[in-house]
């Protein structure tokens, strides 16, 4: 009997087209979602939503963070919305008007708005002009997206509980800066594990480099859903 995928994101950074698509098959039998982000989206285009897609059944999450005037990113969003991913993501930041443009641009698609970079410690959001710690302003960008329409929410798994108890349980909420006990931080400053993420309420859990730079990505990818299975399964 096959088990069923996980709730993880697999981030697909490649190099090239053909790794991407390759990584992308290597994870799809264990995982419900993969990762497109700006830089291969900008490389290749359209064509690398199709090549990661493949025939696989999984979603595609297309990380592009977009913010700019609601215009521009009504047309961005519409532009994508072609290309069927399941998930598209905005910045929090740029404001109710924007985030409502580019959920009413894509009506079948869920659009994620992003709240606070992961790689952002206190220090770095008091230099850009945040007010209070990170904790206080994920709670004031995520309240302000949910009401111009966004289904999804990205933050820490910090922030997971908190927000929570603000947008209710029908927001889907996705973490970023997971990495399983003992991997590299990398250029994550708030970060916790799958089963930490998962325990404190995640949805969806963004993991890149811990299966994509391991020797053989795809048992890179059972090992950790099979613990994230594990995990949503005690709470």
């Amino acid at each position: 009997m096959t088990a069923p995928s996980a709730p993880i994101a697999v981030a697909i950074d490649a190099r090239d087209i053909e790794t991407a698509a390759t990584w992308a098959s290597a994870v799809a039998p264990h995982v419900s979602t993969v990762k497109v982000g700006l830089e291969l989206y900008l490389r290749y285009g359209p064509e690398v939503v199709s090549a990661v897609r493949g025939a696989n059944r999984v979603g595609v999450f297309l990380d592009l963070k977009l913010h700019d005037i609601p215009a521009t990113v009504e047309g961005a969003a519409r532009s994508v919305a072609g290309l069927r991913p399941s998930i598209l993501t905005v910045h929090a930041s740029g404001g109710a008007d924007m985030i409502r443009a580019a959920v009413e641009a894509a009506p079948d698609t869920r659009i994620a708005a992003v709240t606070v970079l992961t790689s952002m410690d206190e220090a770095e959001l008091e230099q850009v002009g945040l007010l209070g710690p990170a904790r206080d302003a994920v709670r004031r960008l995520s309240v302000l997206a949910v009401g111009a329409g966004a289904r999804a929410l990205v933050c820490s798994p910090h922030e997971v509980a908190l927000v929570r108890s603000e947008v209710g349980p029908d927001v889907t909420l996705i973490t970023p800066g997971v990495r399983p006990a003992g991997a590299d931080r990398g250029d994550q400053a708030r970060v916790a594990t799958p089963e930490e993420a998962i325990r404190a309420g995640a949805d969806l859990l963004v993991i890149g480099r811990p299966i994509t730079r391991a020797a053989d990505p795809g048992a890179a990818a059972a090992s950790i859903a099979a613990a994230v299975r594990r995990a949503g399964a005690r709470v």
